[in-house]
């Protein structure tokens, strides 16, 4: 007997460089989450988070979401999907109209949302995300609900996030071959900041910085609104990839001394400690310092924090992280990783768990999860202001489509 699809469950998939989570969550009646189901599938179709392999794509998503369906006992039909990449761009936009009447209506806001995003992006992209800063009306600044004031001048300051049609369409092929429709397509970053952060972080000012296997995602949150985004194309897999080479053993052995024996700074690791590291094909294994892992791992993760400072340098919003950093992800929980990051960016660094999630406790209180649950919590807060993704058209182009959200954002944060 087939089970049929339960509308009060919401389920997200984080389609990682390392590994696909299938994650299933039931909505209770305060409108919390509460996790009953998870699926997780080691990810090979994948390269810095973009699809270079459909079919192990579509193999590795389906094992996830039948596991995840078999320990929740329910049927999948629609999902919250995440998107990373270096592909992935993301500005600041303003829009001006004149107030109509003299007094703002949602036609005014509407109208003034499609001056915004009126920009120049390439023929190879589409617009993801419209996310709101603030509203001014006859410069009057930091207005978070227009509707109903009056005024002559409307402005709205937005965050646009672009990213490749190619690789949306190539997510959306994957996902709707496993019968599944794609009702959100997240950028990655977004989705966390829902489950690790706080909202006086994103008052005081803070930096979300999420690493994953392929690529360190990074989300600047002031005055409660989101400011930058940016995506490193270093992370967990180029440690990996770093111990393989300098220790000269298989990756798969490169990944299983990473996770048993790593830590992020020389400090940490005894002189008198060694580890076996098996050889290459028939060659024999061979021990080595656990100083001289830790030389190769925080070398690697000192590279991605210097190249995170200088995008937070060059972005202008540096000197604004009251709040300070907040690392999540699988390759943020390496013991030193914490203390390295406070060295090189001297402000205060704290480690990313999902938050106001409950359920299965190894999930909603992990950062290997961060995205995961960040992808339920933004499906929860988006129900009946969004469609199927079907990437014939830009996301969020109906202005309709676009005011719900900022609505329905506004409702949340302010």
């Amino acid at each position: 007997m087939s089970r049929t699809p339960d509308k009060n469950l919401i389920c997200g998939i984080d389609i990682g460089t390392s590994k696909v989570v299938a994650l299933v969550a039931e909505v209770a009646d305060n409108d919390t989450l509460h996790v009953i189901g998870v699926g997780v599938q080691p990810s090979r179709g994948l390269k810095k988070g973009v699809i270079v392999n459909i079919d192990t794509t579509v193999k590795a998503i389906q094992a996830a979401v039948e596991e995840a369906e078999h320990m929740a006992d329910c049927e999948i039909s629609t999902v919250s999907v995440g998107i990373a990449g270096s592909h992935v761009h993301s500005f600041n936009s303003n829009g001006v109209v004149a107030i109509r009447d003299q007094e703002v209506s949602n036609a005014d806001v509407e109208r003034v949302i499609e001056a915004a995003k009126a920009v120049a992006i390439p023929a190879d992209q589409r617009i993801l995300h419209i996310l709101p800063q603030e509203f001014l009306i006859d410069n009057q600044e930091g207005i978070k609900e227009p509707v109903g004031m009056s005024g002559v001048r409307l402005e709205a300051k937005v965050h646009i996030i672009s990213g490749s049609i190619s690789a949306a369409q190539n997510i959306v092929k994957c996902i709707n071959q496993c019968g599944l429709e794609v009702s959100d397509l997240v950028l990655e970053q977004l989705a966390s900041s829902y489950s690790v952060l706080t909202e006086d972080e994103k008052d005081l000012g803070v930096c979300l910085v999420d690493i994953g296997g392929g690529t360190s995602d990074i989300a600047v949150f002031t005055e409660g609104a989101i400011r930058h985004t940016a995506v490193i194309p270093i992370a967990g897999s180029q440690v990996t990839s770093d111990i393989a080479h300098a220790l000269r053993t298989p990756t798969q052995y490169a990944e299983a001394i990473k996770r048993q024996h790593g830590v992020a700074l020389t400090s940490m690791a005894r002189d008198d400690e060694s580890i076996e590291v098996p050889g290459v094909s028939e060659r024999p294994g061979r021990r080595l310092s656990m100083q001289t892992l830790a030389s190769v791992i925080e070398a690697r993760y000192e590279e991605l924090f210097q190249l995170i400072d200088r995008n937070l340098k060059n972005s202008g919003f540096a000197n604004d992280l009251s709040a300070g950093i907040v690392l999540t992800g699988g390759s943020s929980k390496l013991p030193g990783v914490l203390e390295l990051a406070e060295e090189v960016f001297r402000i205060p660094v704290r480690l990313g768990v999902p938050q106001h999630t409950t359920g299965l406790n190894d999930v909603v209180c992990n950062p290997i999860h961060a995205t995961g649950v960040g992808l339920l919590q933004y499906a929860l807060q988006q129900q009946g202001a969004s469609s199927e993704v079907t990437f014939d058209e830009p996301v969020l182009s109906d202005a309709n489509s676009v005011w719900a959200r900022m609505k329905s954002w506004f409702s949340r944060h302010f």
